[in-house]
């Protein structure tokens, strides 16, 4: 029996963008936000309904948050989720160095 080589294709570090979706970064960033988002709700430990009280937003929203199915919700409404939740959200563009090829979209959490 032949041995069967498996061709092995190194990704970009961003899923989104090695399934070809044109807004890859977006996606990206809206993950990292909806991550945080429900990293503090879990923290809190708040039901669905208590976390859609808080966010002002219906009990079907919030499943969908805690699911990432995040198609309903911008960048914008996810840093608005945080700032609900006590956090401080900060934007930041810099000048991108020589060294880095690739734009960086990047989330630091801090305590």
């Amino acid at each position: 029996m032949a041995k069967r080589r498996n061709e092995i294709e190194v990704g970009t570090g961003n899923v989104f963008a090695d399934l070809g979706y044109a807004d890859a970064k977006e996606r990206t960033l809206k993950v990292e936000l909806a991550l945080e988002v429900n990293r503090v709700l879990k923290e809190r430990k708040l039901t669905q309904a208590q976390a859609a009280n808080l966010l002002g937003i219906v009990q079907p929203h919030v499943s969908d948050l805690v699911r990432y199915h995040l198609n309903r919700f911008s960048v914008e409404r996810l840093m608005r989720f945080l700032t609900q939740l006590g956090k401080d959200v900060e934007i930041r563009i810099a000048k991108r160095t020589a060294r880095r090829a690739r734009p960086a979209v990047r989330i630091l959490h801090t305590a």
